[in-house]
């Protein structure tokens, strides 16, 4: 088994350091972490040629981000590895909360079947990184480059110049477009002046990585004030190859160095397993940090030909798993626009999309990041006793357990005031509104066999979904071919369980037509669509109208 914290990558010298003038490349994206391999790997999947650039020659070291959603999940098998992903990981939908040492509530996250992946998975930072930076090595398009660090830029109208610094030397590197990738620290936001601005959280977490021989139900657990940590927090989770996850929350005056020993992370631990009944289970700590953490963005994600994405561009707290989440979904949001522009099939406008796409989804992460770390860590008497009252509440009443906030898990932002989106002309009911995420659905193929709806929407074009047989689906089919664009149709039809469930979800009629983005968001419905329609949506989520 291959040990991802210990992997040095080599540092290669490359023709472009000895290149005059400097050597020019479609995109360069700084930064080989989650969010820029997951751009590189979908820009090259589009036939974009990338450069990415890292600082470093090593993957992340300890668990760090674990809990990745269904909607990275789907990203993911786009990317062609997302199998890989889930095999490893952990999956899991149940968590369960605690008031002192009794359960007050549990939820379930996807309590409806029907959908390929769980709600999320559970895999360290560094499988995740390793396994993406497995899948570009098998990509020719993708030239990822270690031990190259950024050190200048220079923005012209035709794209910005790179100083990059290497074992061997400075050199100078031209990009029609370059994305920010490189993490909350981002060294090309501080080369052009930027910051992120927002709200610092005056508290303190340990993170602690543990491995025991203990068997645990695959679920989260969160305690609020117990009593083998009184008047704080806990998380636990479990990870791939037996390792658990412990969030301590420790107070602002904890000593961040003091409390990351060993001898005082032990008697934590054995105080959380003696309360669960894991008297005497043996533990070995593995990787341990104290963090603290803020909720802050940049004011713009775009400037000129630089694109910031990730913890370059946004940061939040750690509950609900929003950081390398919505991380993976700007970079999905990134890529088909950038591939489309830089192939000369929308205008240079269809990137300013991205990001005010992605600064709302930004400002939907921080919103609810910030309001579970206030329920979390109440900074006032009055906080703490409203919180506590409605911890108590939700022992007997269903609707005090929708104020408890231990962090709302991460889902796909509905971009649904979109300039992209075409507007509704018929009546439809349902979550898919335009600006949604399309949702999962078992369907039946052609050949008999079952598949799975995203699995059958094409990777790199719009696809159409056309549901229902007879005259009006037969119809509908005939239009799209009508409008002369090059997309991808699928096919749901009628009949049997699997697709009377894609029926439902979609509000679908014989004939209804759903228009999906490369990034599989919906852009357009309709009960009956014309050509002119489909051509119309098309060039309006190209920003061409």
């Amino acid at each position: 088994m291959i040990d991802y914290q210990s992997l040095r990558f080599d540092y290669r010298r490359h023709a472009d350091q000895n290149a005059s003038p400097p050597a020019r490349h479609p995109v360069v994206i700084v930064g080989a972490g989650p969010v820029g391999l997951t751009l590189a790997i979908d820009l090259a999947l589009r036939q974009v040629p990338v450069v990415l650039l890292d600082n470093d020659n090593t993957l992340s070291s300890g668990s760090r981000a674990i809990c990745f959603a269904k909607r990275t999940l789907e990203v993911f098998d786009r990317l062609g590895c997302g199998d890989r992903m889930v095999d490893k990981g952990v999956s899991w939908n149940v968590g369960k909360v605690f008031f002192h040492d009794e359960q007050v509530y549990r939820f379930d996250l996807l309590p409806e079947p029907g959908h390929e992946r769980p709600a999320f998975i559970n895999l360290q930072q560094y499988y995740v990184e390793g396994y993406l930076v497995e899948r570009a090595a098998s990509l020719p398009l993708i030239d990822l480059r270690w031990n190259h660090k950024v050190t200048g830029i220079e923005q012209r109208e035709d794209g910005a110049v790179l100083t990059v610094e290497t074992p061997d030397g400075s050199h100078r590197l031209q990009a029609g477009y370059v994305s920010a990738c490189d993490g909350s620290r981002s060294n090309l936001r501080q080369l052009l002046g930027q910051e992120a601005k927002g709200r610092v959280f005056r508290d303190r977490f340990l993170i602690a990585d543990i491995t025991m021989d203990a068997h645990l139900p695959t679920e989260r657990r969160f305690w609020f004030d117990p009593s083998f940590h009184p008047g704080q927090s806990v998380l636990l989770h479990k990870q791939a190859d037996g390792m658990w996850r412990i969030d301590f929350q420790l107070g602002w005056d904890a000593d961040p160095v003091e409390e990351r020993k060993p001898e005082n992370i032990t008697p934590r631990v054995r105080a959380l397993l003696d309360s669960i009944g894991f008297e005497g289970v043996q533990f070995q700590i593995g990787w341990a940090s104290v963090y603290t953490f803020a909720c802050q963005r940049m004011e713009r994600f775009r400037h000129g030909r630089v694109l910031f994405a990730g913890d370059s561009a946004h940061g939040v707290s750690p509950f609900g798993a929003r950081g390398a989440n919505s991380g993976v979904q700007d970079a999905d949001n990134l890529a088909w626009k950038l591939a489309a522009v830089v192939q000369g099939d929308a205008p240079d406008a269809l990137l300013d999309t991205y990001a005010s796409e992605r600064e709302y989804a930004a400002d939907e992460n921080i919103r609810n990041s910030t309001r579970a770390t206030d329920f979390i860590t109440p900074k006032s008497e009055v906080s703490r006793l409203f919180r506590d009252a409605v911890l108590e509440l939700t022992k007997r009443h269903a609707f005090a357990r929708t104020l408890v906030n231990s962090g709302r898990l991460s889902v796909a932002t509905v971009l649904r005031d979109s300039p992209l989106n075409t507007p509704d002309a018929d009546t439809f009911a349902g979550a898919m509104v335009p600006g949604a995420a399309a949702a999962d659905a078992p369907v039946a193929r052609p050949d008999g066999s079952t598949g799975w709806l995203l699995r059958e929407c094409h990777a790199g074009r719009f696809t159409a979904l056309v549901f229902g047989n007879g005259n009006a689906a037969d119809g509908s089919l005939q239009v799209l071919k009508d409008s002369g664009m090059a997309m991808h149709i699928v096919r749901v039809e009628g009949g049997g369980t699997e697709a009377d469930l894609a029926t439902q979800r979609y509000d679908a009629q014989p004939g209804t037509v759903y228009l999906l983005r490369p990034d599989q968001h919906v852009c357009a419905r309709w009960r009956k669509p014309t050509a002119a329609n489909i051509r119309a949506a098309v060039d309006r989520a190209l920003a061409k109208a």
